[in-house]
């Protein structure tokens, strides 16, 4: 017996989904039957022949992509029924696609979308099924924000793999590619059809509040490498990947969900530093492309962010670099994007500029009657809907959604979260590691020598879905390592008292392990380590998100570098520090000295390994 969607009803047949897309079915039923009937099925022509025959409310909804609360389609809690209508004016996502015909949605660990695999399809087939009860029956893209790293919408049981740098730290093409097979199959499994990943940014400010470490790295042509990878991986699995943030956002020390970043490169920089990535995105086919709102006044000196620029998005991506997928702005309800215009411009000169998708505004209703308003006062034509529309159709059509909208119980039993796939990630993140000081090969630690270890540092917000905290899931690795660890979370910015507290608890272990999280001179963490190291006892710092932490702790006995603080990343840290592996990683990223910035400490490639005895 074949297994229903994860609804608990019947997998709808080929015959009723295409009963359901009633427009579409039209439209090709003139083109008669048989095999080349099927095989032109989604062909331009059979696309356009149903967007002709859409009203205009339905093509301004086909652009948007919202935010919905709830676990389910049409029975949220009353939490998120009252938070729906608050926000969006309706009470549930199935209101949501009626009243508005988005043509997307967007899951949030923060709006309750994500509790379990089972509950994510449940809803992924409780938004397709309202879709296709709409009299166009068009199926949804459905997305989210699975970066992995620190940037992670869906967690366990679902398989968490290390963040863009981390993996630009592990240095292979081949496991980007994988990390991005096994998510994009594990997302499918759950209804979620487009991925907003891979980071395309190259990483060249050590202060950049924004990116950081979900940049593969420094150099454009590693990182190139590597978003052509992962973009093949979920391609593979049939999940859009999306290149962000267009035209690059990895040079900023503003982060652009609270202000206006400013870019000072020059086109001459941005051509061989920025845009390097998007261009191999491009050759890889990717699916999507997200805007950043950000100034580039190399490319555009009017003072518009990226996402409102026509000479940006229209002249160099789409004219320059021959793109002609779906270009997405990044969230229409951050700052960057709303200090110059009102929320009511916004959604309109985004249009104007080239954007297909608009992605999370503050209030829909605005941003929808915007666009309507802007069409029957002829600032926009329908025609120009109708661009943006056709690739949207083009893109669901290849993702085939047409066909397959739905998704299943046994497809989420059998995908995500494997054995095969944790074993998997855990064996990517062993190949990231990166040691950058070993004082008196103190590393690999000795059990004989170096039993009782205390860990203590930061435990920052765990991303979403990991065990945490971090001092926790250290010692507990360490533990089943054959150690005796004992964990005193000391957090970001211990006091007085709590150092006093872990520097006495250190006289009592033969080793000290740090959790460190974005060390700055002077800083408490700073001080922490320099304490702990004073007792004579070594130290042992876990960089858990910036490599560049490394630079601000010279009494640290061994440094090593984990990318992030989640459990895949922590685990691999642990297992490095007990010598079950090699650290094989090597910086992405160069790390400047704390007393000179002008002159490199480590430079991009740096990293040691263990001897062999």
């Amino acid at each position: 017996m074949q297994a229903g969607p994860a609804t608990g009803a019947v997998r709808p047949s080929r015959r009723s989904v295409l009963a359901a897309t009633a427009g579409l079915t039209a439209a090709l039923a003139v083109q008669g039957t048989g095999t080349a009937q099927a095989a032109s099925r989604h062909d331009d022509r059979s696309l356009r022949s149903l967007i002709s025959r859409m009203t205009l409310q339905e093509k301004v909804g086909q652009l948007f992509v919202m935010r919905v609360y709830g676990h389910s389609a049409t029975d949220p809690d009353q939490a998120d029924i009252d938070a729906n209508l608050e926000e969006i004016g309706v009470r549930t996502a199935a209101e949501l696609v009626a009243k508005y015909h988005v043509g997307g949605i967007i899951y949030f660990a923060w709006a309750h979308n994500t509790r379990d695999p089972q509950q994510i399809a449940d809803l992924s087939n409780g938004i397709q099924k309202a879709a296709l009860a709409q009299p166009r029956g068009l199926p949804l893209l459905i997305a989210t924000d699975q970066e992995h790293g620190i940037v992670c919408r869906i967690g366990k049981p679902a398989t968490l793999f290390p963040g863009a740098m981390a993996v630009g730290a592990g240095g292979s093409a081949a496991d980007a590619r994988t990390l991005g097979r096994i998510s994009g199959a594990e997302l499918r499994a759950m209804g979620v059809n487009q991925d907003y990943s891979p980071d395309a940014d190259v990483n060249v400010n050590p202060a950049n509040p924004v990116i950081g470490v979900r940049s593969f790295g420094a150099d454009p042509d590693a990182v190139a490498r590597m978003v052509a990878a992962e973009v093949k991986g979920y391609q593979s699995s049939r999940v859009a990947a999306t290149a962000k943030h267009f035209p690059g956002h990895g040079d900023t020390a503003v982060d652009s969900h609270t202000g206006f970043p400013v870019i000072t490169h020059t086109r001459e920089q941005w051509e061989t530093l920025d845009a390097v990535p998007f261009r191999a995105a491009i050759k890889a086919g990717i699916d999507s492309i997200m805007t950043a709102h950000i100034q580039f006044p190399a490319l555009d000196p009017s003072g518009d962010p990226a996402t409102l620029s026509r000479p940006i998005l229209t002249g160099i991506l789409r004219e320059e670099l021959g793109y002609d997928g779906v270009v997405i702005t990044d969230s229409l309800g951050m700052e960057g994007v709303r200090t110059k215009y009102g929320d009511d411009r916004v959604p309109v000169l985004a249009l104007k500029a080239g954007v297909d998708q608009l992605l999370n505004p503050p209030s829909l209703d605005v941003a929808f009657h915007a666009v309507l308003d802007a069409v029957h006062s002829g600032e926009l034509t329908e025609a120009r809907l109708d661009e943006s529309i056709l690739r949207i159709l083009r893109l669901k059509a290849r993702l085939g959604l047409f066909d397959h909208p739905y998704t299943t119980r046994a497809d989420v039993t059998r995908t995500v979260g494997t054995d095969a796939h944790l074993r998997t990630a855990d064996a990517i993140a062993e190949r990231t590691t990166t040691l950058l000081v070993n004082k008196g090969n103190l590393l690999p630690l000795s059990r004989r020598s170096h039993k009782r270890i205390l860990v203590v540092g930061a435990d920052p917000d765990s991303p979403s879905g990991t065990t945490g905290p971090t001092t926790g899931v250290l010692a507990s690795a360490l533990t089943e390592l054959g150690f005796g660890a004992t964990a005193l979370p000391t957090g970001t910015a211990p006091s007085a008292a709590v150092t006093d507290q872990a520097v006495a608890a250190a006289r009592d272990a033969d080793a000290v392990v740090v959790a460190t999280y974005n060390v700055t001179a002077g800083s408490a963490q700073q001080t922490l380590v320099e304490r702990l190291a004073a007792t004579g006892r070594p130290v042992i710092a876990v960089a858990v998100r910036n490599p560049y932490d490394v630079a601000q702790l010279p009494a640290a006995t061994a440094v090593l570098a984990a990318y992030s603080w989640t459990d895949v990343e922590v685990r691999a840290a642990a297992r490095v520090v007990a010598g079950r592996v090699s650290p094989r990683g090597t910086l992405p990223v160069p790390v400047q000295r704390a007393d000179d910035p002008e002159q490199t400490l480590y430079p991009i490639g740096y990293g040691l390994s263990y001897r062999r005895h």
